[in-house]
């Protein structure tokens, strides 16, 4: 079965393997170092005695010129160490013929260390063990030089004593190495759990918004990286829960805005149908024509904003009139805005530079914008409409009313699909994403001012000919 990759466990691997192998190393290297410095100042002591004693015989030889016999005999016997060490004297046949502690050697002793020094006319030094298992450091030192009976001396002490300091070192490295060790995955599985524990919390809550419950939060406890992954996820889960809940107004003020216009129209075709006066009859094919254009817009709005999702929005651009699209605009709405009582004030300049565009997208614009500025109008209300050039390379159009207005805090929002900020009025809540898309892709502007009671203000730019025509 193949096991799962998990944070810890690549923590594990990576991480806290490295980390033994390098405790590990470093507790080796102070072993070695320490065992090498206790057996080197065992050996420098043992060498310090031999450098005693033969001090003494030197001396001694030096003043008598009597054989050393008897002063080695005294050496031997008033030997200061004899509790922690034993010195010998070994014949020229390599045996040991005295010894400190009056006791008799093995009977076959292996003494590399004498045999290394009369090889080399120096210190010779060996370590091993004994029958009894007991190691030991021997250091010989020849003395042919001053002796015809005597080759060398030599010093025998047990490492009983300094394996044991050692052993008690090494017990006590290990046990820092194994608290650090423990140590670090104490803080290590810590600092993991503090990442893993809001990660799962991410999943499970993530798993949830896949299935369309954008309810749930996240729990933020900090502010590092991971607290910033929380907020930002939070905040999504609320844009995805204001666009769902969007989406379902805009599914059902569209089912409402579709359902009115076909009611009307089947009202009346089915009125005509029964049949009636002329008067009747026009009045009822003028509602049909009207709701039928409506119902119209709404559609034609409804493929564009599945046409600009799905990137399939085109544009036919090329010289264009901005003031003639404008006046076919308002004068499709002033009949319909003097059945609704209001007054629209249109100010035409004589002339407008050139605008390089889709003229068919930029009328549906106007159209829009014009039809929004009457729609949140009251009985009575006023609507001005201008249109001038502030410099050289722009077109400025400009539709102001002096209806409800928008409230401060739906403003920022009134562009964005699906959104409407007064459910009374009718509308499927996507004309102004459309049109300002338009604008956009025609690299202009649409900013739009209002106050609550007082009115809005609908500023639309467009670039001059010469801005655009190699866009």
């Amino acid at each position: 079965m193949k096991h799962k990759k998990t944070i810890t466990r690549r923590w594990m691997i990576n991480n806290l393997s490295i980390i033994v192998l390098i405790l590990l190393v470093i507790e080796l290297a102070l072993i070695y170092a320490v065992q090498s410095y206790f057996y080197s100042s065992a050996r420098q002591y043992l060498v310090s005695k031999l450098n005693a004693v033969n001090g003494v015989l030197t001396r001694y030889a030096a003043d008598s010129g009597a054989g050393l016999n008897a002063e080695l005999r005294s050496t031997l016997e008033s030997f200061s160490d004899k509790d922690k060490m034993e010195l010998m004297a070994i014949n020229y046949d390599g045996e040991v013929v005295l010894t400190s502690s009056g006791f008799a050697p093995e009977s076959v002793t292996i003494m590399t260390d004498y045999d290394d020094a009369m090889e080399q006319n120096t210190y010779g030094y060996a370590m091993r063990r004994t029958a009894n298992g007991e190691r030991i450091l021997a250091v010989s030192y020849p003395i042919t030089a001053i002796s015809t009976e005597y080759s060398a001396i030599r010093v025998v002490t047990s490492l009983d004593a300094i394996d044991a300091s050692i052993t008690t070192f090494i017990i006590a490295v290990s046990m820092i190495a194994i608290a650090i060790l423990l140590l670090l995955g104490l803080s290590g599985f810590y600092f993991i759990d503090s990442i893993i524990t809001p990660i799962r919390e991410i999943n499970a809550t993530t798993e949830k918004f896949a299935k369309g419950d954008f309810s749930s939060r996240i729990q933020q406890e900090s502010e590092d990286e991971i607290g910033t992954l929380c907020r930002s996820i939070n905040h999504m889960a609320d844009e995805l829960s204001n666009a769902d809940a969007m989406k379902n107004e805009f599914i059902s003020s569209v089912s409402h805005e579709l359902r009115t216009p076909l009611t009307a129209i089947k009202g009346w075709a089915e009125t005509l149908t029964a049949g009636g006066d002329a008067e009747t009859m026009q009045k009822g094919l003028h509602v049909i024509v009207g709701e039928t254009e409506r119902l119209s817009r709404m559609v034609e709005e409804l493929l564009d904003f599945s046409r600009m999702q799905n990137g399939r929005f085109t544009m036919q651009k090329a010289t264009m009139d901005v003031l003639a699209e404008l006046g076919d605009a308002v004068l499709i709405y002033l009949e319909r805005a003097k059945q609704d009582g209001i007054h629209i004030i249109y100010e035409e300049p004589e002339m407008l530079p050139f605008v390089y565009g889709d003229k068919n997208r930029i009328r549906q614009v106007f159209i829009n914008i014009i039809d929004n500025a009457i729609k949140y109008s009251d009985r009575g209300g006023l609507v001005e409409i201008r249109a001038d050039a502030p410099d050289a390379d722009t077109v400025r159009i400009v539709v102001q009313d002096h209806g409800c207005g928008i409230k401060a805090s739906d403003l920022p929002k009134v562009k964005t699909k699906f959104y409407k900020p007064n459910h009374t009025r009718r509308g499927s809540g996507i004309g102004l994403a459309v049109a300002d898309e338009i604008i956009a892709m025609h690299h202009g502007t649409l900013e739009i001012e209002s106050e609550e009671q007082v009115g809005t203000t609908v500023t639309i730019t467009l670039p001059a000919q010469s801005e655009a025509v190699d866009a």
